[in-house]
Parts: structure tokens; sequence; C-alpha cells
């Protein structure tokens, strides 16, 4: 036999092995959706042995496969810090102050009862509700909220980062399936597993969650009362001081300030004053000094509250976030002295108005939700390419107006 016939049979050989190779071994999925199996399978005692029935593990992993969705989400979180502008002009303002008022005039005897029993300042709450589920509003999409048990699973057997946290989660959550205050079908929360109107995570669930409506379920999913006294127990919990702000937008002098904590006292005899030109309350509180834009943005004095609302979510941005907006939710006037915002600032109504524009030009295909993520960002970088502006991706009058005259 000749070397290239030798060669041609060989080929033959190798290709018909590797055919019947591959009609032996599983499918991709398949073979992945078996690799999942076995670790639940493997899992049932660890869950079993941290008090979950074998039962009730059994029923609420029975057919769960991984959720692909979850895992490309986990690998695709945005590791930069947005400047500051660009996080608070998201969260506070006019919608989220106008439907804050209006959730406080609806649900006034409830939060009358919660700040009763809790301590904890009602537009405080309302400004958490607005900043983990835009006062519910979230828990209405289905391109957000995944099923909590096969979301943690997905997480514990394919995210080797985060394994260990969605293990605990895991039998936490399996644990309120226990309890019966919620179902299965009705489990429901983030990628993560934050869950409910207040977006509790299955282990602080199991440390705050408070049936505030006396029905026998702590269901922070579909009661409101239950969410926003769970909420309220978390900081209450966490050294909450009844009666006491958050902090206070502040002016301060020229030249170098020291810093660490010092009493209201002392801070204003360094010559740091309110913006609004009121007095401090509580001189003898101790304050810290932050200036998250730099000088020439505002600067606050932090009191005790403000790191207590960081128990929540340990991030400056957020407990400062929920302390400018329940300041306007309360009828605060805003900030007087705003961040430094390279353009000119829309309304949340002409955010949305940018949203719809761009859509109908063709560069936006996302909701007309007025939050300016990074769908809109790079649909104004393709329209602002297109037009011959600076690409910079910001939510501005300018490019509104371009718009508006195409």
């Amino acid at each position: 036999m000749s070397v290239r016939n030798t060669a041609r049979r060989l080929t033959a050989l190798v290709t018909a092995a590797g055919l019947t190779l591959a009609l032996l071994m599983p499918a991709g999925p398949a073979f992945a959706d078996a690799g999942f199996r076995q670790w639940v399978a493997g899992f049932r005692a660890t869950a079993v042995e941290g008090g979950v029935s074998g039962a009730v593990y059994d029923k609420a992993l029975k057919g769960v496969e991984p959720d692909p969705v979850v895992l490309e989400k986990a690998r695709t979180q945005p590791e930069f810090t947005a400047p500051a502008w660009d996080y608070f002009d998201n969260r506070v303002h006019d919608q989220s102050v106008a439907t804050g008022r209006q959730m406080a005039k609806k649900w006034k005897p409830w939060l009358d009862r919660i700040e009763a029993r809790f301590g904890v300042d009602r537009d405080i709450l309302l400004a958490i509700w607005s900043m983990e589920s835009n006062y519910g509003e979230i828990l209405k999409r289905d391109d957000i909220m995944r099923n909590v048990i096969r979301s943690l699973a997905t997480l514990a057997y394919g995210d080797p980062k985060r394994s260990k946290y969605a293990r605990t989660q895991l039998i936490a959550a399996l644990k309120i399936l226990q309890t019966g205050d919620i179902d299965e079908s009705h489990l429901m929360g983030s990628w993560a597993g934050a869950m409910g109107q207040t977006q509790f995570i299955p282990t602080s669930y199991q440390r705050y969650a408070v049936d505030m409506d006396g029905n026998g379920k702590r269901d922070i999913w579909n009661s409101i009362p239950d969410a926003l006294a769970t909420a309220a127990n978390l900081l209450k919990k966490n050294g909450w001081q009844a009666g006491k702000t958050w902090g206070y937008e502040v002016k301060i002098p020229a030249g170098k300030l020291p810093g660490g904590s010092k009493t209201l006292a002392q801070w204003q005899t360094l010559g740091v004053v309110r913006a609004n030109g009121k007095p401090f309350k509580n001189l003898g509180d101790r304050a810290t000094l932050k200036v998250p834009d730099g000088r020439g943005g505002p600067a606050f004095l932090m009191v005790k509250n403000f790191s207590v609302i960081k128990a929540y979510n340990n991030a400056d941005k957020y407990a400062l976030a929920v302390g400018l907006l329940a300041d306007e939710i309360a009828g605060g006037n805003g900030l007087v002295q705003d961040w430094q915002r390279p353009f000119t600032k829309l309304s949340f109504e002409e955010r949305q108005e940018l949203q719809k524009r761009l859509s109908e030009h063709g560069y936006y295909e996302g909701k007309f939700d007025g939050k300016i993520g990074d769908g809109s960002k790079a649909a104004i970088m393709a329209y602002q390419a297109k037009v011959g502006l600076t690409q910079d991706g910001y939510p501005s009058m300018e490019v509104l107006k371009w718009l508006r005259k195409q």
C-alpha cells in the first residue's frame, strides 16, 4: 500500500472513531445538566445538615436546571465606578421623589405604625423601597425577576467566585420555603438572590423579616407593610437613632481641613456650616466630612445614622442617595450645591423623551424608563457620532435639542 493510501486509510479510521465518540458522548447542555444534577444530589446532605428537611429539598430542586441568564449576569457585572452625578441622577430625581410622596400618603396608616414600633424615619424607608425595587415596579418585570432557588443553585454550581455565598443563601432560601412564608413559585428575586420589595438576601430575611400585617406570614414580596417593617427592623437592630438625621449638606471653608470624626460643634468651630443656613441639631453628635464629588461639588457631614444605612448596602453613594431622596420625599428642596455635571441636566421626563427619540431614530431598543444605563449611553454615543457631536454618551439637553430638531 502506498504512503498516500495509508494516510487516507488512517484519516478515515480517525474520522470514523471521532464520529463514534461524538455519538456516544452526550451533547454539551445535556452533559452540563448531568453535572448539575450530580451536584444537586450531592448538596442534599449539606442542606439537610444545615436544617432543611429532605422533603423540602427534593421538592424545591426537582427538575431544576441551571439558569444561563444568571451565569451571564454574573460574568458581566460592571466593575467600573460611575461618576457621582451619574449615580445620583439615576436614583434621586423628580419621579422618584413624586412617587415617594404618593406612597407616603397611600401607606400612611402603616407607616405610622412602623415608625412607632421601630423608631425609623418613614421617609428613609420609602427611599430604600425606591432604591431597591423602584417602589415594587421591578417585581413586575420578567426580564429581571428569577426563581431564587434556581438562581442560587446555578451560582453555587457554576460560579466559583460566588459559590460559597450561593450555597449559604440557598440553604437559607430553602428554610424560607420550609417555614411556609412563601411558596416556591412566588419565591422570586434578582439574579443574585435578593428578594422582595426591599431586596433582602435569604440570610438577611431570616434575621430581620417581620410579619407586620399580622397574617402569619413574613411576606416581603406581596405585603408592603411586611417589606417596610423588615427594612425598619434591619436599621433598628443595627443602631438607628430615632428622631435624628443621617447627615447634613454643608459649606466648607477654603484651605485644608482635618479628617476623622469630630462633634458637630467642633466642625462648626472649624468654619463648616449647613449649606441651607440653618443651625445644626444635636451639636454633641459626632460626624465625618465627606466630599464625594471633590471640593467643587456638594460636601456633607455624616452622622451615626448614615453608617446604619450602610448596613443595608455598604457603599457611601448608596447611603447618601437614600438620605438625599428621603429628605426630598419629606419636602426638602434638594442640594444647594449641585454635582459637577459636565452638561445641562435633563428632567426625568426629558430623559424618557431622549430615549424615545433615540428609539425613533433606530439607536435605542430598551425601555423608556428615564434611567441612563449602558444601552442608553451607547445609543447616545452612536447618535453623537452620526451628527458630528463629541461622543461622550451624556444624557444632555444639548443632545435632546439635536434630536428634537430632527
